[in-house]
């Protein structure tokens, strides 16, 4: 299960209201004690109203959900367009993601507004260099969301070959392609690698931990004066 999935998993379970042992949890998700810990840990630090401890137990003090929501006809068209976006121009896991979102949203529309928006007039076309990068991005995203240290094979536009071991911070799309920006241990400086020049990505299980001067809003302070290198 991933772990995404996981979480939100955990989080119906913890509906109840009642107090929750971490050992009945890992033993629901099948997984280990020590997981349950950091995923509570993870849904805590993202604002769920998670208490309690380990070796006491875990209970939701308050319900989770998404508040009404009217939109008009021009914003369920731009959540339409920013979901065709990801469904082209991300990889298997996101455009998933966004066909399910889009049907939630759909589902909960009036019966006039249902579907309506189905083929609305726009078509997106990935270019060869963003469907290249769909094999390193469910890697890399999940890296970055863990904060795990990455190693890879990477080509620049040179045409030189090098391998690195980088800090990846964040992901960004260019409309041709998608970069990765990240802390670059063997230059010891921040780097921005082309995420289809990356020929191989391996996760050797290290975390890392944000630092002053190698964070991304270091790296966004910096970007005026220091043109990134690939």
């Amino acid at each position: 299960m991933r772990r995404t999935d996981r979480l939100f998993d955990l989080i119906q379970v913890l509906r109840d209201g009642r107090l929750h042992k971490a050992s009945d949890l890992a033993g629901k998700m099948e997984v280990s004690v020590r997981t349950i810990y950091r995923d509570m840990d993870s849904l805590v630090a993202s604002g769920i109203p998670v208490e309690g401890e380990r070796g006491v137990g875990y209970i939701l003090r308050a319900p989770v959900f998404m508040p009404p929501m009217a939109l008009t006809q021009t914003e369920l068209e731009a959540l339409h367009l920013g979901a065709a976006l990801v469904r082209q121009t991300a990889d298997a896991e996101l455009q998933d993601a966004a066909t399910r979102v889009l049907t939630k949203i759909d589902q909960a529309m009036p019966e006039p507004m249902f579907g309506a928006l189905d083929g609305f007039g726009k078509e997106i076309f990935a270019a060869p260099e963003v469907a290249a990068s769909f094999r390193n991005m469910p890697v890399i995203r999940r890296a970055i969301r863990e904060h795990l240290t990455l190693l890879i094979d990477y080509t620049a536009l040179d045409g030189s070959h090098s391998r690195r071991r980088i800090r990846p911070l964040q992901m960004e799309y260019w409309g041709r392609a998608w970069t990765c920006t990240g802390w670059c241990e063997t230059r010891d400086d921040f780097r921005v690698f082309r995420v289809d020049r990356i020929n191989e990505t391996l996760i050797p299980g290290d975390r890392f931990d944000i630092e002053p001067g190698k964070a991304l809003i270091d790296y966004l302070k910096r970007l005026s004066q220091v043109r990134p290198a690939f």
